[in-house]
Order: C-alpha cells, then structure tokens, then sequence
C-alpha cells in the first residue's frame, strides 16, 4: 500500500548522524560536568558541617558521594519505562532538570543532611544513562557506524570530568579562596558551595532549553512524520510500513560486532565437532536453544572480575581528593607505616589536578587503549592491567614523603598508571563478556547481571573506604584505605586463576583512525570448524 504525503525531511538510514549525535552531546555535556564539581569540596564540605570529626568526615564524603548513584538506580528502570510512553526527550529533559534542582538544594544547604538529600532526589529523578544510550542506538542505522556513535558518551563523559572538577575546585568557599572578589559577609559566604552548583546549573539550563528547541525526539513511534497532521498533507510517494517497537534495538548490543568505545572488535573462535559417519553429532555439537545454560561458570566469574575492578577502582576516585586535602602532618619518621595524614593540597589544586586527570584519561581511552590492545589482544590486555593494579594503590600513600619540587612530579606519575591500568580494564572485561557468553540469546541475561552487580559496588564503596581511610586517621596511618583497595586488587589479580580462557577464540579490535588502523595486523576473515569423523559404535 501507497501513501502519498508531504512529510518533513527524514534522516537518511545510510548517513552517519552527526548533527543529530552533535546535539545530543551538548544536551549531555552539562550533566557529568554537575555531578563531578563536587568530587574535590565534598570532603571540605563535610567537615564544614561538622558531621563527625576529621577522622570520620571521609566516611560521610563517602555516603554523600554515592547517594546519587544509590538513588538512581533505584528509578533508572522505571526512567526507562516512562521513555517508551513519553518518548526519550521528555524523559531526557525531565533528567537534566532534576539534576539543576539538586544543584540547587545542595548549594543551598546550610547543613550535611539536607545537601544528601538534594543530591539523592537528583539520582531519583535522573534515568538519562539508560535513555542517552537508547537515543545512541536509535538514531545509528548501520552496524559499521556504532564505533563512531557510542565514542561520542565516553568522549562528552570525559570532557564533563575535566571541566567539573576544575569548577567545583576553583568557586567552592570563595569568600576564603578569593577574598578579593567575595565579600567575607555575602551570600556567597553563608552558601560557601552555591558558586559551583550556580556555575552548573546554567549549564544544565542551557541544555535544557537547547534540547527543547532542537533535539529531535529519535522514539520510532513518536516521529513528527507519523502524526495525523502530516499524513494530511500529500505530494510525494512513499511507502507505509509498520513502525518499529520501541525496544528493537537496543541502546549497547555487545552481540553485535563492533563494540561501543573506539575500536570494532571481531570475535574469532576456532571449534570442534565430532560426528558419527552418518552425519549425526558425537555428542550433540550445538545445544537446543531451552538447553543452553545462561550464567556459565566462566560468565560468573567475568562477572566477580568486573565487580572486583569497579569496586576498586571507584574507591580510588573517592579517596584521591580526600587524601590530596587532608592536612600534612610531620612526623620527622619515615616508617611504612606512619602516614597520619594528606598532602595538604588546597581544593583550588585538587580541582586542577583532577581536570588534568580527566586529560590523561581521554589520552589513554582514545590512543593507548587501542594501540595496546591490538597488540597484546584481549586476555593478554586483560591479565597485565589486572596484574599490574595493585601497584596504583600501594603507592598514592607514599607521596607524602615527596619533598615539594617532586610532589607533583609524582602525582603524574600514580595517576598515569592508575588510568593505564583501569581505562584498560574496564573495556577488555565487557568485551571478555561478550566472548563468554554461549549464545547472543543469552547475552542480555548475562549483560544485565554484570549491569546490576557493578553498580551495587559502585554503591557501597565510597562509604567502606572512607570508613577505612577514618580508621586509618585515628591509628596514624591513612594509607589503610589505601592498602585495603590494593589487598582487593590483588584478590582479582588472583581471580584470573578462575577464569578459564576458551581455547581458540581470539577477539581483533580494529581502531578507528586510519592511521592507526594501517599499524594493525589483519584479522581472520572467518571463523575454523575442526570436524572429527568417527566411527559408528556396533
């Protein structure tokens, strides 16, 4: 059936959507530079609230810095949801609002508990992970296009990392940090942490108002040209199909073969089948589809690997800037164990020093990883980072006993290794997943699980290391929260032992850029089926 219309003008299928992805990563941007300003003054705030002592203020840091996390993944599925009804722009723009909100009663606060609970309602009314990534999904028609469209979130990620910290450590207190500008009686000095929160809620502003102008709704069944008022108005031909459901494509399919950072990344796997002489399978070479077990010994424990490594590495994010803050005491002693306090950085430098890391970071994630992982391979990538994470815990504490000309010499140092080591990780283990799992039916049981387990260790994290790291504080050694995440990285150091590595299957990540794409070795075009004839038994 034909129906003739005059509708607006559709995206090409074919075409890579650059405008469309360009807009959608300036409505984004706005919201990871709010929730990472805090990361350099949540430690300052807390023991300007008199919550605790200043042993047990990185505790409460802790809880503040994770409640946004707790209270989003709570809703985030029924965020979800109301995207399917509503549509994902909506939804996306009832995200950032809340988040400004939250800004708001957090730069408001006059004491901890309400400050909690405004970033806690900006999780609750934040589900725009999920919705960004649907919209990725939405708006990318052709699987060669999938690299460059899932770099844009990490890409946009990264650069909120950079700019948030640096806003959040230059205008939090500005009546003590920049007296000349700030009254020492003024708002600002009542409400020593609305600047920043002020700072990011404009930008949020702007996104929401930019997004409502311009960003196009991407849910198949909400399409400007599928309304009753266009379909009145026909000049041109074109066919009538049926829309497709709003969960067709998913937002990451790691079934797919590309994967969602920078790289493609082909799975290649060499199999044996053994057959009787008449053709019959010895035993049965592929398992009926109901027989196919889900949660395999070695999906678990990939799964255990990437709860291990999120659980250590978001304590580190937790403990940089309490470390980096917390006053420097000397002792005259340079015993192992006798660290009794930080570094005794202002928060003006742990905001630089934590946008400088977002840099190192982007540096790794966009040249390194790729570069790195092309040329060891996955379990060989895999297997060096996880061995070699311990080493970025161990020795953050020891820079207190660098003289000042070294102290930031050394600070590049620990913070280059750790992102060599977790930027690396992170990627290799999705990817380990997606190897593990015995069938692409499954792999959305088994992606939701890792989903779900990781971000229950993002929870409970920040407040187990700062109660550590406030233990740590009353014996004179701060470096046991320190140590405590590196004894965990070396717990998934020896967990490689459980995982066991399928034989013959091998994963070629090819980067983008062309000129790295040139040093790359060639992948195998198809995968090797070995068949092994045998005899029928009389």
């Amino acid at each position: 059936m034909l129906l003739t219309h005059n509708p607006r003008p559709q995206p090409n299928p074919d075409s890579f959507p650059t405008v469309q992805l360009l807009l959608l990563a300036i409505c984004r941007v706005a919201e990871p530079i709010a929730l990472a300003s805090c990361f350099p003054y949540a430690w300052v705030m807390v023991r300007d609230f008199h919550v605790g002592d200043r042993s047990s203020a990185s505790f409460w840091a802790g809880i503040f810095i994770s409640s946004f996390a707790l209270a989003e993944s709570l809703t985030g599925l029924a965020w979800g949801g109301a995207s399917d009804r509503i549509g994902r722009k909506p939804v996306l723009l009832i995200g950032c609002a809340g988040t400004l909100i939250s800004l708001l009663i957090v730069g408001f606060s006059t004491n901890f508990w309400m400050a909690l609970a405004g970033r806690a309602l900006g999780g609750l009314l934040n589900g725009n992970i999920g919705v960004i990534q649907t919209m990725v999904g939405e708006l990318v028609k052709k699987p060669e296009h999938e690299p460059r469209a899932y770099a844009v979130m990490p890409f946009v990620w990264s650069i909120g990392t950079i700019i948030g910290p640096a806003i959040g450590g230059t205008f939090a207190r500005p009546s003590v940090s920049l007296p000349s500008l700030f009254s020492p009686t003024g708002v600002f000095a009542k409400f020593p942490y609305l600047l920043p929160n002020l700072i990011c809620a404009v930008f949020l502003l702007f996104s929401i108002l930019f997004g409502y102008f311009f960003l196009v709704e991407t849910h198949p069944d909400m399409q400007p040209w599928s309304t009753q008022e266009e379909l009145d108005n026909t000049t041109a031909e074109t066919p009538l199909m049926a829309t497709a459901g709003a969960t067709a494509d998913s937002g990451v399919d790691l079934r797919a073969d590309t994967y969602g950072t920078f790289n493609t990344v082909n799975i290649h796997e060499e199999k044996r089948w053994n057959l009787n002489s008449d053709g019959t399978s010895r035993p049965a070479s592929i398992p009926p589809r109901d027989e196919v077990k889900v949660f395999t010994q070695k999906v678990v424990m990939i799964v255990v690997a990437l709860c291990i490594f999120t659980y250590h590495s978001m304590t580190y994010d937790h403990l940089l800037p309490i470390f980096f803050q917390d006053e420097r005491v000397a002792t005259g002693r340079h015993s192992p164990f006798d660290i009794p306090g930080g570094l005794g950085l202002t928060t003006q430098n742990v905001g630089f020093i934590m946008s400088f890391n977002g840099v190192i970071a982007l540096f790794i994630q966009a040249i390194v990883f790729p570069l790195f992982a092309s040329w060891l391979g996955v379990w060989k990538t895999f297997v060096t980072v996880t061995v070699m994470a311990p080493i970025a815990y161990f020795i953050v504490p020891y820079l207190a006993f660098l003289p000042d000309h070294a102290l930031y010499s050394g600070i590049w140092v620990c913070l280059t290794i750790r992102n060599f080591t977790s930027i690396l990780a992170y990627p290799v283990l999705l990817i380990m997943l997606k190897e593990a799992a015995l069938t692409p039916s499954v792999l959305g049981r088994v992606n939701g699980l890792a989903a779900s387990a990781a971000a229950a260790c993002r929870t409970v994290s920040p407040p187990i290391a700062g109660y550590l790291y406030s233990l740590g504080t009353d014996i004179g050694f701060t470096g046991l929260a320190w140590w405590g995440s590196g004894i965990v990285a070396i717990a998934g150091a020896l967990q490689i032992f459980s995982i066991k590595r399928t034989k013959n299957k091998t994963a070629t990540i090819r980067p983008m850029a062309n000129f790295m794409r040139n040093a790359m070795p060639e992948e195998q075009n198809d995968d090797i089926v070995h068949i092994v004839v045998t005899e029928r038994e009389v």
